[in-house]
């Protein structure tokens, strides 16, 4: 491997843009070595301003160009299997954006195939774990001082959604988050959701049931509820109050300047998630960086991936039922339990 990690960035669409100018201007240790999109002038667009990048219209072209030893995978989730399936051939490491893959069973499928090749090369792209809130929130679960936490109160808040935003979407492409944040802050697994739909926003579009209250257990019987409103208008939320026996916290309110002025008061919100994690997506991209050059992975592993996938899975049931639905997960492998333990101590 070069002293720098040579990376191809597959898909070159809103997030992929996005990755490919933090590599190039904020990440230490890395290059765009690549950027692959089938539509090649995006590509070439992408890395108009990045010298020695290259701008294929396949995986394999990057691939065989002999430039690249990494691969950060920003296509839309159906892409991701077979993406992913080629790069464990090559053996290199892989940062995914979320999700792993669309469904459990296919999910499933990367899991086996990094299992056979013995070790973890696969981070999966949730950023939550890496912004500031969120990890002084998971060291407070850790470290005891509020004793035993009991609940979580989740709010995830879009201003609106783009065209073709379906119902299951609101479960697999918003909450999906806080599926992985809830089994990051208690180190457990996910055991059932509910989903409760009460009275829809005549903001939402036809055929899109919003805001949904979904219920979730976890293994030890802690309660966490998720209000998902993805058209409420007036900015980009994401928010979490956790009950400890002995306190509240809370993350994600208002930040920034809080003004007074000529009648009247406030802040402001922020408009999308770039904005609201930009810098847990840096923190995020340089810890895999970081790993990746140790040769290891530095977040959510692809176990990660699949347990999310069966969880949103159960979300999706319970969605169309009313019912509560079990999580079902296999036998979580060996070769993710040490990884788990090592992140449940940081």
């Amino acid at each position: 491997m070069a002293e720098n990690l040579r990376v191809a960035v597959i898909g070159a669409g809103r997030m992929g843009a996005d990755h490919i100018q933090r590599l190039h201007t904020r990440i230490h240790g890395a290059d765009v070595a690549a950027v692959v999109d089938i539509d090649l002038d995006r590509a070439k667009a992408a890395i108009a301003d990045i010298p020695g990048a290259q701008a294929f219209a396949t995986p394999a072209e990057a691939y065989a160009s002999g430039t690249v030893d990494a691969v950060l995978i920003a296509t839309p989730g159906f892409l991701h299997e077979q993406a992913l399936l080629e790069a464990l051939e090559l053996d290199i490491p892989i940062l995914c954006e979320k999700p792993l893959t669309p469904d459990a069973a296919s999910a499933w499928k990367i899991v086996e195939a990094e299992q056979r090749l013995g070790r973890q090369r696969i981070q999966v792209g949730f950023m939550r774990r890496f912004d500031a809130e969120y990890a002084q929130l998971g060291g407070l679960i850790r470290g005891g001082d509020l004793g035993e936490l009991l609940m979580l109160h989740c709010r995830h808040r879009n201003p609106d959604t783009p065209g073709g935003f379906t119902n299951e979407m609101l479960i697999n492409d918003s909450v999906v988050h806080e599926f992985d944040v809830i089994r990051y802050l208690t180190g457990e697994e996910i055991t059932s959701v509910q989903v409760r739909l009460g009275k829809a926003s005549s903001k939402a579009p036809a055929g899109q049931h919003d805001p949904q209250h979904v219920l979730i257990e976890t293994e030890s019987g802690v309660l966490a509820d998720v209000e998902i409103f993805v058209n409420a208008q007036f900015g980009y939320e994401v928010a979490t109050q956790a009950a400890f026996e002995d306190g509240i916290v809370d993350i994600g309110n208002d930040g920034g300047a809080y003004i007074r002025r000529a009648g009247r008061w406030g802040g402001e919100v922020t408009p999308s998630f770039i904005e609201r994690f930009g810098a847990a997506y840096d923190v995020e991209v340089q810890a895999w960086v970081d790993a990746a050059l140790r040769g290891g992975i530095g977040g959510p592993s692809a176990w990660d991936g699949y347990a999310t996938a069966a969880c949103c899975e159960a979300g999706v049931e319970a969605q169309k039922s009313g019912e509560k639905v079990a999580v079902v997960l296999n036998e979580k492998p060996e070769l993710y339990r040490a990884g788990a333990a090592a992140e449940a101590a940081k």
